[in-house]
């Protein structure tokens, strides 16, 4: 798999039926190496091991509804109260962020209300947190670390 833009994490891979798999730790079961799950495995681990955010808070890949439609998450960081800290959306690194992405992860947001964003496709990484009261978001130089 290609270098991405993040420190080198030690990871726990298979090979079955001529398929690679990647262990995931938050959903504890092997995944199939695809470049999107290998952009999403360094992010859980950028944020385990560099944002310090308890493996507990950590969600990923689950369904949301949007509009009535049926979307999935790629991860989600949530508070201790359980509202929900970080959003974040990974694509695969030969997969240019645009404004499309943006979009994306803003329609995602008005139903889940994280305060903070992320959007990576591995090689870069863009960080917001949201301002709801005037409905727009502020790109930061880096995602905070876990804070109680």
């Amino acid at each position: 798999m290609q270098q991405l833009d993040f420190s080198s994490y030690t990871f726990r891979f298979k090979n079955s039926e001529n398929k690679v798999s990647i262990f995931d730790e938050i959903r504890k079961k092997f995944i199939i190496l695809t470049p999107e799950e290998w952009v999403r495995q360094h992010v859980v681990r950028f944020l385990l091991e560099e944002k310090k955010y308890p493996k507990s808070l950590i969600n990923v890949e689950k369904v949301l509804k949007v509009n009535g439609l049926r979307k999935r998450y790629d991860v989600v960081v949530f508070k201790n109260d359980g509202s929900i800290d970080v959003l974040i959306e990974c694509k695969a690194p030969e997969i240019k962020i645009a404004q499309a992405t943006f979009d994306q992860i803003a329609r995602y947001n008005m139903t889940m209300k994280a305060e903070y964003l992320m959007v990576t496709n591995g090689m870069n990484h863009y960080f917001c947190q949201m301002d709801f009261e005037n409905e727009k978001y502020q790109f930061l130089s880096e995602l905070p670390e876990y804070r109680i």
